[in-house]
């Protein structure tokens, strides 16, 4: 009965403590957003998946934004595979407009968050 007892207080092997390791980093080139990052403490998973969320809007050289139509919000995700409960993800979102923002015009980014909807955890940048 004992032993009963401590295998059901044992914790399960899939268990985990998720968390990014360090904050994801962000890079933009044009109109295009990249996010990478680290996760662990992801157990025995599989997999998870990993969003990014974020606004642009277009921003002309006196930094104003000029038209309400060059704003919005876009995202992008990812199934990562866990290996020894390590994930590395890459994830890039492009921000596409109508009219274009084209030079001398260009993408500013904002509001960006990543997420493990796997695991329930997120982080702003």
């Amino acid at each position: 009965m004992a032993i009963a007892i401590v295998g059901f207080l044992a914790p399960s092997a899939e268990a985990g403590s998720a968390h990014f390791v360090g904050t994801p980093t962000a890079t933009i080139s044009g109109s295009t957003l990249t996010v990478k990052g680290k996760e662990a403490g992801l157990g025995n998973l599989e997999q998870i998946n990993v969003q990014v969320t974020a606004d642009a809007q277009c921003v002309n050289k006196g930094g104003n934004k000029p038209s309400a139509g060059n704003k919005a919000s876009f995202g992008a995700g990812v199934d990562v595979p866990v290996q020894n409960g390590k994930a590395n993800f890459s994830i890039t979102v492009t921000a596409t407009f109508q009219p274009t923002c084209s030079p001398p015009m260009t993408v500013a980014w904002s509001n960006i968050v990543v997420t493990d909807t796997t695991n329930g955890i997120s982080v702003s940048l």
